[in-house]
């Protein structure tokens, strides 16, 4: 039988962070419960362990993802499950994750479903766009790109501990990780209630991060799918260019345009072949030792 270790990131959630280990030790005792509390200010990680977790203490803020990062290194469970502290998930869902699982995944992702599971309109418009610009990378659906609510094989999980950032773009990275390493992710539609306390995403200091990762879901999986188009469109300017100036100069003269459009359009496909093949010894040695 599988042990499992739920992980939880938590920063100043001390309203929270009591009631959600509580309600998990109440429906399974038998699991690890691995609270990393990160710089908090507000006795977050006393309250935590006093519910009964092990805490893992932060002197300063890291960040989410380096959050994640040492609550993996920490647990000992062959599946890690990895939960938000402010109470958005709901613990009796974490069977429902673990039953999909042992369906023969190695990641399973709890997928928001419906605005009301979105913290904002503009959340819920970004997050719909990431999905679906994620599914035309994979050729997969991808229901879900960026909840942190998700079961994990933990030997995987912590061969692409090299590649997460220290933000919360973590979810993003692993998924697309994973795919691109051939391993098998599902999906588990769950409802997420609402925040409790203030959130931690500023849109204005977080929105240019959150656009980087539509170039991060590129480059993690196929930079060359996307970095073709774009080539192609700009040296089809080029071109463009090359056939209107001599049908209104009446000279079919290769203008400097028409050459800093094509020679452009040929650097953005070598830059993305290039791309592709560091993407490939990225995962060269992933999987190596499977059982």
């Amino acid at each position: 039988m599988l042990s499992v270790s739920i992980v939880i990131p938590a920063r100043n959630e001390v309203s929270t962070i009591a009631s959600v280990v509580g309600k998990l030790r109440l429906l399974q005792p038998d699991y690890e419960f691995v609270v990393v509390d990160d710089g908090s200010t507000d006795g977050t990680g006393k309250a935590a362990a006093d519910a009964g977790a092990i805490v893992v203490a932060q002197p300063y803020s890291k960040g989410n993802g380096a959050a994640i990062k040492r609550g993996a290194r920490a647990a000992n469970g062959d599946v890690l499950v990895f939960m938000d502290a402010d109470g958005q998930h709901d613990p009796a869902d974490v069977e429902r994750l673990l039953y999909k699982y042992e369906e023969g995944f190695d990641l399973v992702v709890g997928a928001r479903s419906g605005l009301g599971s979105q913290a904002s309109v503009a959340r819920w418009g970004a997050n719909n766009f990431y999905n679906k610009f994620a599914s035309w990378m994979v050729g997969q659906p991808i229901d879900d790109l960026t909840s942190g609510f998700r079961a994990v094989n933990r030997r995987k999980f912590l061969s692409f501990l090299y590649l997460l950032p220290n933000g919360f773009s973590y979810p993003t990275t692993s998924t697309m990780a994973f795919y691109r390493a051939g391993y098998s992710v599902g999906f588990l539609p769950i409802k997420v209630a609402k925040r409790q306390g203030k959130g931690h995403i500023n849109l204005l200091r977080d929105g240019l991060r959150f656009l980087l990762i539509i170039f991060k879901v590129g480059t993690l999986y196929s930079p060359l799918k996307v970095y073709f188009p774009f080539s192609v469109l700009t040296a089809g300017l080029g071109l463009f260019n090359y056939v209107a100036t001599a049908i209104v100069s009446d000279s079919w003269r290769f203008t400097n345009m028409t050459a800093l459009l094509v020679s452009s359009g040929v650097i953005i496909f070598l830059l993305g072949l290039l791309s592709e093949q560091l993407t490939n010894l990225q995962y060269k040695d992933v999987g190596l030792d499977e059982d």
